[in-house]
């Protein structure tokens, strides 16, 4: 049985089996998560031999690493002899912040970015990626951890709309607000008891921070905003999920560049 296990849409892949797993690190290419099977005697136990040697390179690599139970990576493998060990690969190439600032200035336009802080749900995550598309954004930035991936669920909830947004996976998103920042480009987050957004200017360089579904912004995410934009709750739940809520303020954006602010 090979030691790669493609899903039928093609667009994720899972490497498993010890030595796969460090052809793979040693290829260059870069996972987005590497899963090592922790024993459930003793959760805290170490990996020994070349599991050790898979993390020791992926930890130099800057690679997320997850201690799973044998039941998630034999699921991950299909019941292939993974040997505790998996790698799962983006669907996509991920780019660096600069990339994005790139794209505006080839186009001659004022940056329009989305920060997406900890979205956990692939779906909404897809989504969210899906309508940025079709605003005209010019990427999407993820931290690397704590965040959904974009794995094939995000892929075809997105209608493929990830072939074609650059999207930035990074570190430390209060340092890629500064640096959005530094680059002319105003950063506000989505959430509760903020500025109407259509009272707000958002004709310039902008970064829409939208939150995770539970949490919202994180508090250090949210103090590095330049201001904090709402919308109306005026029924009976008072929140909107965060592609819901993403998808509105982008087309704000989008109304406002067309000049319809007012």
């Amino acid at each position: 049985m090979s030691n790669i296990k493609e899903p039928g849409d093609q667009r994720d892949l899972v490497v498993y089996g010890r030595n796969a797993v460090l052809e793979l690190l040693r290829s260059g290419k870069k996972p987005d998560v590497i899963y090592i099977e922790t024993s459930k005697a003793d959760p805290a136990s170490r990996p020994q031999g070349s599991a050790a040697q898979i993390i020791a390179l992926a930890k130099s690599g800057g690679f997320v690493v997850k201690m799973v139970d044998r039941k998630k990576l034999d699921e991950l493998a299909e019941m292939g002899n993974h040997q505790g060990v998996a790698a799962a690969l983006p669907a996509v190439e991920y780019v660096e912040l600069e990339d994005i600032l790139a794209l505006a200035r080839s186009r001659e336009e004022a940056p329009f970015i989305i920060i997406g802080d900890e979205i956990e749900d692939p779906h909404n995550l897809g989504a969210l990626i899906r309508t940025a598309d079709a605003a005209g954004v010019h990427g999407l930035v993820i931290p690397k951890r704590r965040s959904a991936t974009v794995n094939a669920t995000v892929y075809k909830t997105s209608a493929g709309a990830c072939a074609h947004l650059l999207i930035a996976k990074v570190s430390n998103l209060v340092e890629s607000i500064k640096v959005l920042k530094e680059n002319g480009v105003w950063v506000y987050g989505a959430d509760m008891g903020g500025d109407l957004a259509w009272r707000t200017d958002l004709s310039g360089g902008v970064a829409l921070v939208v939150g995770s579904e539970g949490k919202g912004l994180g508090r250090l995410v949210k103090q590095h905003c330049d201001a904090v934009l709402s919308l109306p709750m005026v029924g009976k739940v008072n929140s909107l999920n965060a592609s819901v809520a993403g998808g509105i303020l982008m087309y704000e954006v989008v109304r406002q560049r067309m000049g319809s602010h007012k």
